[in-house]
């Protein structure tokens, strides 16, 4: 099974060199989070999301995980935890699919053409069909809000990397101090 493992560093390495910001979560290749923007001439055009990918064992013969996060306002992603209700990815995933295809093409056309028929965020689902004018507004206050690239970088493993961040320059500092001590 040698194939799934070599199709998945394959799919990285094209992602890592497209023009997406890649940012490993673990050591293996199963867990990282993509830097995306939103579609141009759309009510997201400005925003910058965290994506958060999973990529299963079974990959490519099974489709990756995909959830934002930090918060946007969609019919089709849940405004809670992120997850993504994409049809193609959850049930017509196909081998011949990569994870560029998905940041080009897929998350996309997801934000360009809201499905409210299948939502799984129902607020804004109903918002959509009622009144498409406020929608677009309170998109464009998400994305103010909370999809600024300074918020992408808060969203970032906020619990182990500002933990490291902080252990790493008190251990630079306590370094420092000691090494400029003259001995007795």
């Amino acid at each position: 099974m040698s194939s799934p493992s070599k199709r998945r560093e394959m799919d990285l390495m094209k992602l890592m060199m497209s023009d997406y910001k890649v940012e490993m979560i673990n050591d293996g290749m199963q867990e990282f989070y993509v830097e995306f923007n939103g579609p141009k001439e759309s009510s997201y055009q400005g925003g910058v999301w965290k994506i958060r990918v999973e990529l299963p064992d079974a990959y490519p013969y099974k489709s990756p995980s995909i959830g934002f996060v930090n918060k946007i306002y969609h019919p089709n992603v849940d405004e809670l935890s992120g997850s993504v209700c994409l049809d193609v990815i959850n049930q017509t995933w196909s081998p011949m699919f990569d994870l560029v295809n998905v940041f080009e093409v897929f998350l996309p056309q997801l934000l360009l053409y809201p499905n409210p028929s299948d939502p799984l965020n129902g607020e804004a689902a109903a918002l959509m069909m009622r009144d498409r004018t406020a929608y677009d507004q309170r998109v464009k206050e998400f994305c103010e809000k909370y999809a600024k690239p300074e918020d992408i970088g808060g969203a970032t493993e906020e619990k182990s990397s500002d933990d490291e961040e902080l252990s790493e320059d008190e251990y630079a500092s306590s370094d420092e101090a000691v090494a400029g001590q003259p001995d007795p």
